[in-house]
């Protein structure tokens, strides 16, 4: 009974997360700062590599400008709820960790990133430390010879209603 409620969280949550999200930003003003360097790379039509960290990545999907994505993601259970979200909007997962798969998933990004793809990882990779680079993204610029554009997004809060209104 267990399992079979299990098969259906992974086939349910996803479809959740993706119409959260979608949701989300309907209710947001997203302002970008300091796209400068990213432009002209969209611009020239330069591949390159997207960085950002783990717990920074909810509204990513909504930084891409047409590219074909690939996302590094893990191989654990929440990586699969992950991965299958955000296969709704379009992206390509890639699937490995420092702790399992690694190598594998790093030469199937090199060979996505020379297809054409834009490849995305977290370089602090899933069991951190947090905000500390780790080897992986540093091999792949390497392997590719493309730059890596960090990229981030935060929010910040606002007030939504007037204080007299009540429900």
């Amino acid at each position: 009974m267990r399992k079979r409620f299990e098969r259906f969280l992974v086939r349910i949550l996803p479809w959740l997360g993706y119409g959260v999200i979608r949701g989300l930003r309907w209710t947001m003003r997203i302002t970008t700062l300091s796209s400068e360097g990213v432009d002209a790379f969209w611009k020239e039509g330069q591949n390159f590599i997207v960085a950002f960290w783990h717990g920074r990545q909810l509204m990513m999907p909504f930084a891409n400008k047409g590219n074909q994505i690939s996302i590094l993601i893990s191989q654990h259970r929440d990586g699969e709820l992950i991965a299958r979200t955000v296969a709704r909007f379009g992206f390509h997962s890639v699937r490995g960790s420092t702790t399992r798969g690694g190598s594998a998933a790093l030469r199937r990004l090199v060979r996505r990133a020379r297809a054409g793809d834009l490849v995305v990882m977290t370089p602090d990779g899933p069991r951190g430390p947090r905000h500390v680079v780790q080897p992986g993204v540093l091999k792949l610029a390497m392997l590719t010879g493309l730059p890596i554009v960090p990229l981030t997004f935060s929010a910040s809060k606002k007030k939504s209603f007037s204080p007299g209104m009540v429900f």
